[in-house]
């Protein structure tokens, strides 16, 4: 199996589905409703797309010009981008735009709390967390542990956006926890279990020496971890642009189109 051929049977096959049942069952917005569907959605998804493109090439070129990760020549077109095949690149716009798609599929189907309350605590606690959890993720790499290179280096690049996203809104994410988790969970775990066979098959491989050797079946524990925080990202980057509670934060809204919330300190 060539990593097009990967990319053809876990990811563009299951977009074409996921498709179909958006022109099977289109969802049109309705009013009164906390998450906007329509045209909205694809604007979302195509953002998250290039945002995807920017911010992962420099991290992947890094891995493989580092031989953390490394991908079978005999495989893959030979087209190489920097240090990456050309494969690469578009696996990080169809895994974008199968979450996406993915997202908008519970999205009509999970309903948030009746009740939105904002929480000024909720939002700074997490992020403040997270910032001292990628804190400790650079200082470890720094300190040259070969072991947690791959790790460190992931948590590194990823952490910051993930940061951002809950300094801005975590307690929205939280009113729409049930949206949040049944895109995360389910991606998560399909991807994980895709790369699996992917590296079972040897169209890429990772660096025993810079990984921590940590398995959870045939997969890397940073693989799993990888396709768990990319989930998280896209979901909480469409969650945060699409619900109607983010748009009542952006300073240059007027007064009168905010609905009077209590804020939790």
């Amino acid at each position: 199996m060539t990593y097009f051929g990967f990319l053809l049977r876990f990811v563009v096959i299951p977009i074409i589905l996921l498709w179909g049942l958006h022109l099977w069952k289109p969802q049109k917005e309705k009013a009164g409703t906390s998450i906007r569907n329509g045209k909205a959605v694809w604007i979302a998804i195509g953002v998250q797309i290039a945002l995807a493109l920017l911010y992962t090439t420099p991290w992947d070129n890094y891995l493989v010009a580092t031989a953390v990760w490394h991908y079978n020549p005999g495989l893959v077109t030979g087209v190489i981008l920097g240090y990456v095949p050309l494969e690469e690149y578009t696996f990080f716009m169809l895994e974008t735009l199968l979450v996406g798609l993915w997202w908008q599929l519970v999205s009509r189907r999970m309903k948030a709390a009746d009740t939105f309350q904002p929480s000024a605590r909720l939002r700074l606690w997490s992020a403040g967390a997270l910032a001292a959890l990628w804190l400790t993720s650079m200082i470890t790499f720094l300190s040259g542990w070969e072991p947690g290179t791959y790790l460190m280096i992931t948590l590194v690049w990823a952490l910051p956006p993930i940061i951002v996203q809950l300094a801005f809104g975590a307690d929205i994410l939280w009113h729409h926890r049930k949206l949040v988790g049944g895109v995360i969970l389910p991606i998560g775990l399909y991807l994980s279990l895709a790369d699996s066979l992917a590296i079972q098959a040897g169209i890429w491989a990772i660096d025993p020496a810079q990984s921590t050797g940590l398995f959870i079946g045939g997969l890397p524990l940073e693989e799993g971890i990888f396709f768990f925080v990319t989930a998280m990202l896209i979901t909480f980057g469409m969650t945060l642009t699409l619900a109607n509670e983010s748009r009542q934060r952006f300073p240059l809204r007027s007064q009168e189109t905010r609905p009077e919330f209590i804020e939790t300190v």
